[in-house]
């Protein structure tokens, strides 16, 4: 029925959480490279972010300090660079 919402899909809700952690580390006018984890929820307005970070850090897409800071692979910067801040 065409009155009806659309179900969202979870996973879209993760892959929109991911982007936008992405294009954060990413910015090329940030001079921000590493950011902390409570920074990060903070900007993203997201209580938990662990499991968006977990995800890219298991697919080598973002990086993690022992001091608990994060930072972009150079793929997903280039990646950035390339196409800009498109669907990854």
């Amino acid at each position: 029925m065409p009155d009806e919402q659309p179900i969202p899909d979870p996973a879209d809700h993760y892959r929109q959480h991911e982007l936008e952690i992405i294009y954060l580390l990413t910015d090329p006018d940030d001079n921000q490279p590493l950011w902390t984890l409570e920074d990060l929820a903070r900007e993203m307005d997201e209580r938990d972010i662990m499991p968006f970070v977990r995800r890219l850090q298991e697919a080598g897409i973002i990086h993690r300090t022992s001091d608990g800071h994060i930072f972009a692979s150079r793929a997903a910067v280039r990646q950035v660079q390339i196409v800009g801040h498109n669907v990854f």
